[in-house]
C-alpha cells in the first residue's frame, strides 16, 4: 500500500517521540470499574507533546470511559494515572484544566445565539473598572478571540455573529483555539468528526494539525479510521474495555488499522454467514486470513510509507 503521510497541514506525523520525551499524561493498567461492571480494564496510553495519539472503537469499546478518566469526571480504579510523571487523581474537570488537559467534547460547550467572541471566553469573561462595578471587557475580549483564532489559522468575518450560525468544523475550530488559549498542553477531542461531512471533517483535521504543530499533545477520539490514519502519531484500539493494539505509525498500515477496528474475525464470521444467504456474491469479499490482522503487526516495508 501506498500511503501518503503528510498530513492537511503540510506536516508528517513523527513516529516516535523525541529521545527522553517525557509524556505529559500517562495512564499504566488503568481501568475503571462501575459496582461488577468493569468498563475499562488494563489500558496502558502515553500523550507525549506535539504528537497526536489516536484512541479508536466502537460503541461500547471504553472510549468515553478513557476520556472521563483523563478529564477528570471520574477517577479510575486500578491501575496508575500520570501528569508529568507524577501520581494523580483528578477530582474535576477544573482540576484537570490546572494541569494542563482541556476537552472538547461533541457537543462543544457553546450557547449557539451567542456570539463568537462570547463564546470563546464563556465562563472566563475579561472585565475591567473597580470592585463593585466591574463590567465585561469586550474590546479585549473580541480582540483577543481574533487573535487566537488567526493563529490557528481561523479568520472570520464577524465575530459577532451567532455561533451556531458557523458550520460544525467552524465551531470545532474555535473550541480547539479556545482551549489552546487557556493554556492546555493536553487537548481531548470527542469524536471531532463524527456529524461532520468529509469537507468539513477535512476543516477539522487540519486544525488537529495546527494544535500538534504548537506543541500540544493531542488525543483524537474517533471511530473512522481513516480520519485517524491522516493525522496520527501512534494508534490505540480499544475492544470491549481492554487495549487491543498499540501500535506507532510506523508499526500498522492503514489495512491492518481498519481491520482491528472493525474486528477481523467478526468480519470473516459475518463472511461466511451471508455465503448462506442466496443472492449475496460473497467471492469479492477479502478473505478470511486477510480479514483477520495480526496481534502484534510487523513493521511496514519502505514500499508501505512513500
Amino acid at each position: 500500500m501506498t500511503t501518503d503521510n503528510t498530513t492537511a497541514h503540510g506536516a508528517a506525523p513523527k513516529d516516535t517521540p523525541p529521545e527522553g520525551d517525557r509524556p505529559v499524561v500517562e495512564l499504566r493498567g488503568a481501568g475503571k470499574s462501575y459496582g461488577n461492571i468493569r468498563a475499562l480494564h488494563g489500558v496502558d496510553l502515553a500523550v507525549h507533546s506535539s504528537r497526536v495519539t489516536c484512541v479508536l472503537g466502537d460503541n461500547g469499546a471504553g472510549k468515553s470511559t478513557l476520556i472521563k478518566i483523563i478529564s477528570g469526571l471520574h477517577q479510575h480504579t486500578e491501575g496508575e494515572f500520570l501528569v508529568d510523571g507524577e501520581p494523580v487523581r483528578l477530582s474535576s474537570p477544573r482540576e484537570a484544566l490546572a494541569k494542563g488537559i482541556a476537552t472538547v467534547y461533541q457537543d462543544l460547550a457553546t450557547v449557539p445565539l451567542m456570539p463568537v467572541w462570547r463564546n470563546f471566553f464563556l465562563g472566563s469573561e475579561l472585565t475591567r473598572g473597580p470592585w463593585p462595578v466591574r463590567r465585561l471587557d469586550i474590546a479585549r475580549m473580541k480582540k483577543t478571540a481574533d487573535e487566537e483564532l488567526r493563529n490557528m489559522g481561523i479568520v472570520l468575518d464577524d465575530l459577532e455573529q451567532p455561533i451556531g450560525t458557523l458550520s460544525g468544523g467552524q465551531r470545532q475550530c474555535v473550541a480547539i483555539a479556545r482551549a489552546v488559549h487557556f493554556g492546555a498542553r493536553v487537548l481531548i477531542l470527542d469524536e471531532p468528526t463524527a456529524a461532520l461531512g468529509v469537507k468539513q471533517s477535512g476543516v477539522v483535521l487540519k486544525y488537529i494539525a495546527a494544535a500538534r504543530d504548537r506543541g500540544l499533545g493531542v488525543i483524537f477520539i474517533t471511530h473512522n479510521p481513516h480520519h485517524a490514519y491522516m493525522v496520527g502519531d501512534h494508534f490505540s484500539v480499544l475492544r470491549l474495555g481492554t487495549l487491543e493494539l498499540s501500535a506507532a505509525r510506523s508499526e500498522v498500515t492503514l489495512e491492518e488499522l481498519t481491520n482491528h477496528m472493525a474486528g477481523g474475525a467478526e468480519l470473516a464470521a459475518l463472511k461466511h454467514e451471508l455465503s448462506q444467504v442466496s443472492g449475496v456474491d460473497v467471492e469479492e469479499l477479502p478473505q478470511a486470513e486477510d480479514l483477520a490482522a495480526p496481534t502484534a503487526p510487523a513493521p511496514a516495508s519502505s514500499e508501505g510509507k512513500s
